[in-house]
């Protein structure tokens, strides 16, 4: 083994933390791109002491960025999910709150060139295949981090980044019920199975013996129940064509009950080992285009609605997340939208072990 240097920006996306790299600085070959990448993070280790990692899932991913080829895009962006006790990296899914980062990173790194007052990046995510416009602050041609907006999980305030995305019905199946059900039963318990900007499970919270409302500490706590929805998972992953789950963050669960807080639904949403300490930004995203179908888990939601648009506020562990849903006329979903923000952290090079060959 030997030690090499790589360029790269660490960042904080919406309510996540990661490591952000221009597609040229890592090896090409996707075996020994991951093995520098889980010594980047310090994988597998419960603590990833040894790298970048902060011994959880929310604070060890990564994201990939290059110039895109394609007429409706600007960037490719590749979303990894670096296990942080396993050696494994998974990058079956996208990250919607490592996604607030793409159009900062990419403006930064001269990709995108700044317009006044705001920039349009225009990024494709590779793991679904979807398309996301991402509106960054960039006042006078300058990024603009500091501002007056606030999200749940994350103290302070920052500058806003609007991202709307196009492609949400079945990025992944072809379907956004891939099981061709609004619910069914699995293992015993009614889920809905939803593919929508990612593949998640749905089910009510009653149905596996909780409230909805406890802290990911109590749940991650429970272990009968984390057996359960496991179980749940992979038998639905099977049913919706994406394979064995056993090594992959896919199909992601989420755990839904009335609201206690002025939303308009609470959620419980796992990643999938644990439960997130806030809410994942497709899973908001599937939860809200759940609640546009019916007979589905989600569907007895109370939200704001329109002709053209509908807003879904989504009550997680840290507070609320809302998504707005463009409309067609016949009701399907045309986008869906979501604020976050994010900031820079450093900006330099990181060391990492290497194979010597």
């Amino acid at each position: 083994m030997a030690t090499t240097s790589i360029p790269c920006l660490q960042m904080r996306g919406g309510t996540s933390k990661g490591v952000y790299f221009l597609a040229h600085d890592l090896p090409s070959e996707i075996e020994k791109r991951d093995r520098l990448l889980l010594s980047i993070m310090g994988s597998p280790d419960p603590r990833q002491i040894d790298g970048l990692g902060g011994g959880d899932s929310l604070t060890s991913k990564v994201a990939i960025i290059s110039p895109s080829d394609r007429d409706d895009a600007d960037v490719d962006y590749l979303f990894a999910q670096v296990s942080v006790d396993q050696p494994i990296v998974d990058t079956s899914a996208n990250c919607g709150n490592i996604l607030s980062g793409v159009g900062p990173f990419a403006i930064l790194r001269g990709l995108v060139e700044p317009t006044d007052p705001e920039t349009l990046v225009r990024i494709h995510n590779i793991n679904t295949d979807s398309r996301i416009h991402a509106h960054v602050s960039t006042p006078d041609g300058e990024i603009r981090f500091d501002g007056e907006t606030s999200i749940d999980g994350v103290p302070g305030t920052a500058a806003p980044i609007m991202l709307e995305f196009l492609d949400v019905l079945g990025p992944l199946t072809g379907e956004v019920l891939p099981t061709g059900n609004s619910s069914e039963l699995i293992e015993g318990v009614r889920v809905t199975c939803i593919d929508s900007a990612n593949p998640v499970v749905l089910m009510h919270a009653d149905d596996v013996g909780e409230t909805g409302h406890e802290s990911p500490e109590t749940l991650d706590a429970d272990h009968p129940l984390l057996v359960k929805i496991e179980a749940i998972r992979r038998a639905a992953s099977l049913k919706m064509g994406l394979g064995d789950a056993a090594d992959r963050v896919i199909p992601k669960v989420a755990l839904l009950s009335a609201p206690s807080d002025g939303g308009s639904i609470c959620s419980r949403y796992f990643t999938p080992a644990h439960c997130h300490a806030a809410h994942a930004i497709t899973g908001a995203i599937a939860i809200a285009v759940a609640s546009t179908l019916e007979g589905s888990v989600a569907a007895d939601l109370e939200v704001h609605d329109t002709d053209e648009s509908r807003t879904v506020t989504i009550e997680h562990p840290s507070g609320h997340v809302d998504v707005k849903l463009l409309l067609n006329e016949d009701r399907s979903v045309r986008s869906a939208g979501i604020i976050r923000t994010a900031r820079p952290i450093m900006d330099g090079e990181v060391f990492a072990q290497v194979d010597d060959d």
